[in-house]
């Protein structure tokens, strides 16, 4: 499932995740599931047609994202790999940071993160103008519903019905799954 808030030129999308990774952290070997939520870059595209016509849209590039992952068999809100990426070059995300206000109250710590604009600037090193002044506003008020978004769709990751493998996947027998539109 993906959710998207756009504003002027950036805009959150928030996705449920599995993975099964094939070279993954010591500590980190079984699968894992969660939540995914990236600040990307939108672009509004032309009219192809009359006044009515849809409007393409495209989501662009990440520019920082964070991981509200855990074991894919843990107890529900267990949170033990949550991690952010505060750098992110082009599509490349940079190494997991764990921290541990994160794991602890990870929708707290996202809301204090989509309120204070200048601190995600600053922590995701990017520049102030890649963010208007009206995108910041839009992202800090929008912040308490993205957050919502959030919460609702971890409680679906921990009831079984969002954050599997594919339904023709056997996660015991492949090295490599990742489920999601993130």
């Amino acid at each position: 499932m993906l959710y998207a808030f756009a504003f002027e030129r950036i805009g959150v999308v928030v996705s449920d995740l599995y993975f099964l990774n094939p070279s993954p952290l010591h500590g980190q070997e079984s699968p894992e599931r969660g939540v995914r939520l990236e600040l990307r870059v939108f672009e509004s595209g032309e009219l192809p047609g009359s006044l009515y016509s849809a409007r393409p849209i495209t989501i662009g590039r990440p520019l920082w994202r964070v991981d509200l992952l855990q074991d894919a068999d843990a107890a529900p809100n267990t949170f033990d790999r949550t991690h952010h990426h505060p750098g992110i070059a082009g599509w490349e995300p940079g190494p997991r940071t764990f921290v541990e206000e994160l794991s602890n109250d990870p929708l707290t710590w996202l809301s204090d993160r989509l309120t204070d604009i200048s601190s995600l600037l600053d922590e995701a090193v990017i520049s102030a103008d890649e963010i208007s002044v009206a995108d910041a506003d839009s992202l800090r008020t929008a912040a308490p519903e993205i957050v919502g978004t959030v919460g609702r769709m971890l409680e679906r990751v921990w009831s079984g019905e969002l954050g599997r493998p594919k339904s023709d996947v056997d996660a015991h027998a492949v090295t490599s799954v990742r489920a999601g539109w993130l």
